[in-house]
């Protein structure tokens, strides 16, 4: 029987484009770095800021890296993100969920100290039991390995587990822990990209969520 929902943030729960992108604008204009030419900026929706930043400023030198995070975190921490916005349906969803006694869990690739505070900001923390994401360090920056951790930290059976994302990774980090997956297509991730993940269940609304977890019981 399914019991634990793990929940993206970025793109599940909140659209918080807006924040991300003005955030890595900002980075990128005090470096003195232009964005690539042909280069996507929502491929930045999603994957963990070091990555991101691996390929914005085409380089592998972890000090530049790590300054462009930090730069990034300056406007991020402060003004960022709250450029965002809880996706219509989602407290409906979450509201359901919690009616059932299924247990909940924010399963994130943004730092843990920052999805903490926008959930808090959104009055959505009390929907869930804990709220996970990778450290300031880079640690978790896998979300495979940030949910081997919750699952072994937290004593939950992967059968009775399923990943809701909207990016590839998070198909790919729940199966790679034998979890089911949901694929969401309002987020940032393509029909294509979610479809070709091959997740257990696809959705295009909070309300389709809750009628396949509903089956998936």
């Amino acid at each position: 029987m399914l019991s634990n929902i793990f929940f993206d943030l970025d793109g599940t729960l909140t659209d918080s484009k807006e924040g991300i992108i003005k955030c890595i604008d900002y980075a990128l204009e005090k470096l003195g770095y232009p964005v690539p030419k042909g280069f996507n900026i929502n491929d930045c929706l999603g994957p963990p800021l070091r990555v991101s930043f691996r390929r914005l400023l085409n380089s592998n030198d972890e000090t530049l890296i790590e300054r462009a995070v930090a730069i990034y975190r300056e406007r991020f921490s402060a003004i960022g993100l709250f450029e965002n916005k809880v996706y219509p349906g989602i407290p409906e969803l979450l509201s359901a969920l919690n009616e059932k006694s299924l247990k909940l869990y924010v399963v994130t690739s943004k730092p843990k100290i920052f999805a903490g505070r926008i959930m808090e900001h959104f009055q959505l923390a009390h929907r869930f039991d804990a709220i996970y994401g990778t450290e300031l360090n880079g640690r978790f920056d896998n979300k495979a390995d940030l949910i081997e951790f919750i699952l072994q930290n937290r004593k939950l059976r992967a059968e009775e587990t399923v990943m809701i994302g909207d990016k590839r990774e998070d198909i790919v980090a729940g199966k790679a822990n034998r979890t089911k997956t949901i694929g969401v297509t309002y987020g940032y991730g393509s029909l294509q990209e979610i479809t070709e993940a091959a997740p257990d269940g696809i959705c295009g609304s909070p309300s389709e969520i809750q009628k396949l977890i509903m089956g998936m019981r």
